[in-house]
C-alpha cells in the first residue's frame, strides 16, 4: 500500500535535433559505456529511496498507536515528506545546473543523513511526545528535501558523464533503483523495529547516508555548462506537457499501490500483495528487456505502446472477476508503466538547453510527486460514491488522458521535425 515512486545532462548543445536515427546501435548501448558505471551513480538513488522506504511501513502505527497522537497526524507525518520533496524539486534543478549534478548529490547525502539523526533523536525522545513528534516531522522534511537533491543529482551526474545517448537508460536505472530500494526498505525496516526499535532506522539511514557521503565526495565531478539559463517559467512550459502525460499515466499506479487491498476485500479475495508483486516484477523485466527500445523508436512511440499495454491491465483491473484476472490486470499495467517514464523524459530535457537539463528534469519529476499525493484522496471520493472498482475506472480514464496528451506531443514533434 505504500507508494512512491518512481525516482535526472547532454554534452552536445544540438541533442534537441538529434533524429532518433542517428543514435547510436543497441548492441553498442549494452556494451559502452557499461552497466556498472551508470550504476556508480544510480546507487546514490538507491540510498535516498532505502532511506524511505526503511520508516514507510512503520510510522503511521507508530505515531497513532504508540505515540497516540490522531490518525490524520499520522498521515500527515508520511505526507509532508512528500510536500518537501516537491516544493524543492526545482531547486534541486538549479543546484545541479548552476553548481553541478555532484554538488546537488552531496546534500542529497546530507539530508538522508540528517533524516537519520533526527528519527534516532525522536526514538530517543519518546517520554516527550511532543519533542518527539517535532523531531519526527523534521526528519520527514530533511528527507523530501534530501530526495529531490540526491535523485535529480544522481540522475544528471550519470547523464552528463555518459553521455546524452545514454539518458534512456541512465532513466530506467534510475527507476529500477527507486522501486527496488523501497521495496527493499519497507520489509526491512519492519524487522530491524520488531527487534531493535526505532531508533536502529536512525543508525542504519545514518550509516548508509554517511557512508555515500564519502563515496560521492571521491568520485569526479562533470564540469557546468555554461551559458545563459532560461528562466524558471520557461522551463516549466516546455516541460509541463510532458510532466502532465507522466501524472496521468501513473494514475493506474497509484491507485493500485493504494487501494488493492481494500479492492480485494471488499471481494472477499485473498492474495493482494501478489498484485503489487506482479507489478513490480513486470516493471523491472520491461525495464530490463527493452531499455533500448526508446534509442531504436524514439520516446514518443515507445510511450504510446506503453500507454496502451497498462490502459489494457487497468481494464482488467476494473473489470476483474477473479483474483488470476486482477494479477493479470496488475502485470499488465506494470509492464505498460515501466517505460513511461524515461520515454516522456528523454523527450521532456530535448525541449531545454544543456544548462537547463537539470531544472527540467526536477519540473519533471515533480509532477509525479503531485500525481501521487493527489490520487489517494481523488480516487478515494470516487470509491466512497460508487465502490472499490470504480477507482480502476478513474485510473483508466486517467491513462487514456494520458495517452491522448502524448500523441499531441508526438504530433507537434513531428511537424517541428
Amino acid at each position: 500500500m505504500y507508494r512512491k515512486f518512481f525516482s535526472d545532462r547532454e554534452k552536445a548543445l544540438a541533442v534537441a535535433e538529434v533524429d532518433v536515427a542517428n543514435l547510436p546501435d543497441p548492441a553498442t548501448v549494452e556494451t559502452t559505456p557499461g552497466t556498472w558505471q551508470i550504476v556508480g551513480f544510480v546507487y546514490f538513488t538507491f540510498v535516498v529511496y532505502l532511506s524511505i522506504g526503511l520508516p514507510l511501513a512503520i510510522l503511521p502505527a507508530y505515531v497513532h498507536l504508540h505515540m497516540g497522537y490522531s490518525a490524520a497526524l499520522a498521515g500527515l507525518v508520511i505526507s509532508i515528506q512528500y510536500i518537501a520533496t516537491f516544493l524543492s524539486r526545482p531547486w534541486a534543478g538549479r543546484i545541479s545546473d548552476r553548481s553541478g549534478a555532484k554538488v546537488s548529490v552531496l546534500w542529497g547525502m546530507v539530508g538522508c543523513t540528517a533524516s537519520g539523526a533526527l528519527l534516532l533523536t525522536a526514538a530517543l525522545l519518546h517520554a516527550r511526545p511532543w519533542l518527539s513528534i517535532t523531531s519526527l516531522i523534521a526528519s520527514r522534511l530533511a528527507l523530501g528535501v534530501g530526495e529531490s537533491l540526491g535523485s535529480t543529482g544522481a540522475t544528471l551526474w550519470g547523464i552528463s558523464s555518459v553521455g546524452p545517448e545514454y539518458t534512456a537508460k541512465v532513466i530506467s536505472f534510475n527507476g529500477i533503483s527507486t522501486y527496488g530500494a523501497t521495496a527493499l526498505g519497507a520489509p526491512l525496516g519492519v524487522v530491524l523495529v520488531q527487534h531493535w526499535g526505532l531508533g536502529t532506522l536512525g543508525l542504519v539511514t545514518i550509516g548508509v547516508g554517511g557512508v555515500s557521503l564519502l563515496l560521492a565526495a571521491a568520485k569526479a565531478a562533470v564540469a557546468v555548462v555554461p551559458g545563459e539559463h532560461l528562466p524558471f517559467r520557461d522551463v516549466l512550459g516546455r516541460v509541463a506537457p510532458h510532466g502532465m502525460g507522466l501524472a496521468l499515466g501513473g494514475v493506474g499506479y497509484s491507485v493500485l499501490a493504494t487501494f488493492v487491498t481494500l479492492f480485494y476485500a471488499s471481494r472477499h479475495w485473498n492474495g493482494a500483495a501478489l498484485c503489487l508483486t506482479a507489478f513490480g516484477v513486470a516493471f523491472i523485466v520491461a525495464r530490463l528487456l527493452f531499455i533500448n527500445a526508446i534509442n531504436r523508436a524514439g520516446g514518443f512511440p515507445v510511450a504510446i505502446t506503453c500507454l496502451v499495454v497498462e490502459s489494457l491491465g487497468v481494464l482488467m483491473l476494473w473489470r476483474a472477476h477473479s483474483p488470476w484476472v486482477a494479477f493479470t490486470g496488475a502485470a499488465l499495467t506494470g509492464f505498460g508503466f515501466s517505460l513511461v517514464f524515461p520515454a516522456l523524459g528523454v523527450e521532456a530535457v530535448r525541449r531545454v538547453p544543456e544548462q537547463n537539463r537539470g531544472t527540467a528534469l526536477g519540473v519533471y519529476t515533480g509532477f509525479s510527486d503531485v500525481s501521487f499525493f493527489l490520487v489517494g484522496p481523488t480516487a478515494g471520493a470516487v470509491i466512497g460514491s460508487f465502490g472499490y472498482s470504480s477507482a480502476f475506472l478513474f485510473a483508466l480514464i486517467c491513462v487514456l488522458a494520458s495517452l491522448g496528451i502524448v500523441v499531441v506531443l508526438a504530433q507537434r514533434r513531428h511537424r517541428e521535425a
